[in-house]
């Protein structure tokens, strides 16, 4: 299973940018195809479920939706073509893959609060002074 993405390579340079959308698109189809593998190499049930992991995947691509140059288009494919066979072939642990895109960029969200409700009153005074 990790054997095959090895015959998936990005060609240097794409010649338009319809070329590399194209290209896009086959990046994006070949990584939704690999979602199981990635899935039963990490044990990822229990966290995620395909179609979060689908639109993560999505969220990625469409995050560099603005950019028009096929050169820099090439160079991310490429990026994500290299990350992608990482995963595939297991070089990164499973808190790697579910820290990078089951939690995403901005981690946990559990500690949205206040962070000072336990707090006494001098130590809310001591941390409001100038001598901290």
């Amino acid at each position: 299973m990790a054997f095959s993405l090895r015959g998936v390579r990005v060609p240097p340079n794409s010649a338009s940018l319809e070329e590399a959308r194209r290209r896009t698109l086959d990046f994006f189809k070949s990584a939704c195809r690999s979602i199981p593998a990635i899935m039963e190499t990490y044990n990822l049930y229990d966290v995620v479920t395909v179609s979060q992991l689908r639109s993560t995947i999505s969220c990625e691509i469409r995050k560099n939706a603005h950019i028009t140059d096929p050169k820099v288009i090439d160079v991310l494919l490429f990026k994500g073509m290299e990350e992608l066979g990482n995963i595939v072939e297991h070089a990164k642990q499973r808190h790697h893959v579910i820290g990078q895109y089951v939690l995403g960029r901005g981690g946990l969200v559990q500690d949205l609060g206040p962070k000072d409700e336990g707090t006494s009153e001098f130590l809310k005074q001591f941390y409001a002074s100038n001598y901290f």
